[in-house]
């Protein structure tokens, strides 16, 4: 792909780049006087007619294009763009392949982006959330797991006119039905907001089956983003830890931010939980943020955050398939469970009034809509 190609009717008009794209190559490109953005995808390749490798090898890569292609299309099938609460989902409008290489579509969309949402109102910020936990309900509804659910695939916007933000959510090209994720060598995601689950499945560890990561994956990811759209920064760990969920695998509490209100801290320890069955459904989450004064800020006296510190975690404990209560798909369950309805409230433990959060190397980042300062 480069510029001035034609590739199945649509004309690339910028130079492709990787720039945030992992194993893509993206572009701008135009088709009956519409603009899209236009990914190449490095892999998998479809063998080349006259190609002079084994029958076995052919049938081996064939194998793995009839995989990803089914994946791609049956997520396309279920995220329909007229479904209802669509709205804030930028969809993809076409897949297919030229040559052995495969391409995906969208729509090309403004993608700028708010860069600070923590300075916003309380008010602005629990819509903004509202909105963004309204399209992971929408995903969840229908048992798909967003995958690489980050800030970098999340687009705060307001339109001309409108009194709020709201959050567009990007690229599913790694999302996946609940229960049934690519392999360990190919289920994608960032190490920074990945969950506790889905970090001991990328790591071999064979106490984690595809079957326990679900929807509650994109959970774990929504409570840091949670935690970092209100103050700025995700919440804070051990630096011996390369992550949150690498933190709470080994047991860690993770230190939120003294300046939260109660509800929000107590929220977002419940959609971090190591138990991914622990972690509250969409609808626990939206009504959580009902009353849009949880999301503002407090500044507490010294000692007054909390009267104890919580309890350490649990250590990181097999996940049998029978916790894994939810929806049904195929063979596929959901393990996304609700708190009991007699749990009290943790009570929350004094910590850094302003806690920093720890660099780490991501791995892994797809592709999103390219750089947001140059629509």
């Amino acid at each position: 792909m480069k510029l001035g190609d034609e590739i199945s009717g649509y004309h690339v008009v910028t130079e492709p780049t990787n720039a945030n794209g992992g194993k893509c190559m993206w572009a701008f490109a135009e088709k009956d006087g519409r603009q899209y953005f236009l990914k190449r995808f490095l892999e998998p390749k479809r063998p080349r007619e006259g190609s002079t490798a084994s029958a076995a090898s052919r049938r081996i890569r064939l194998e793995v294009c009839q995989e990803f292609e089914d994946r791609h299309r049956g997520i396309m099938k279920r995220l329909r763009p007229d479904a209802r609460g669509g709205g804030n989902l930028v969809l993809a409008t076409d897949f297919f392949h030229e040559g052995s290489t495969y391409y995906k579509v969208t729509e090309r969309i403004d993608t700028t982006t708010l860069e600070k949402p923590q300075t916003l109102e309380p008010r602005q910020k629990a819509v903004l959330l509202k909105t963004l936990g309204l399209s992971l309900q929408l995903l969840h509804d229908i048992d798909v797991v967003h995958g690489d659910l980050k800030p970098l695939n999340v687009l705060i916007q307001k339109r001309d006119g409108a009194a709020f933000h709201s959050a567009k959510l990007i690229d599913f090209d790694d999302s996946y039905l609940s229960g049934s994720p690519p392999g360990r060598q190919d289920v994608a995601g960032d190490s920074l907001y990945g969950a506790p689950e889905w970090r001991r499945y990328v790591q071999e560890d064979e106490s984690v089956q595809p079957e326990h990561l679900t929807t509650a994956v994109d959970v774990f990811a929504l409570g840091l983003m949670t935690h970092e759209y209100l103050t700025g920064s995700l919440p804070a760990h051990d630096e011996r830890y390369g992550s949150p969920a690498d933190a709470v695998n080994a047991g860690e509490t993770l230190r939120l931010d003294s300046r939260l209100s109660d509800s929000l801290r107590g929220l977002i320890r419940a959609t971090t939980s190591l138990q991914p069955g622990k972690r509250p459904r969409m609808g626990t989450y939206l009504k959580a943020l009902k009353d849009p004064t949880v999301c503002a800020l407090v500044h507490r006296r010294p000692g007054t955050a909390d009267s104890k510190p919580p309890a350490p975690a649990a250590p990181a404990a097999p996940l049998p398939a029978e916790e894994a209560p939810g929806t049904r798909v195929s063979r596929i369950r959901s393990n996304l469970g609700r708190p009991p309805a007699s749990a009290k409230p943790e009570k929350p433990a004094p910590e850094p009034e302003t806690p920093t959060p720890t660099e780490v190397k991501r791995s892994r980042v797809r592709i999103n809509l390219g750089d947001r300062r140059k629509p």
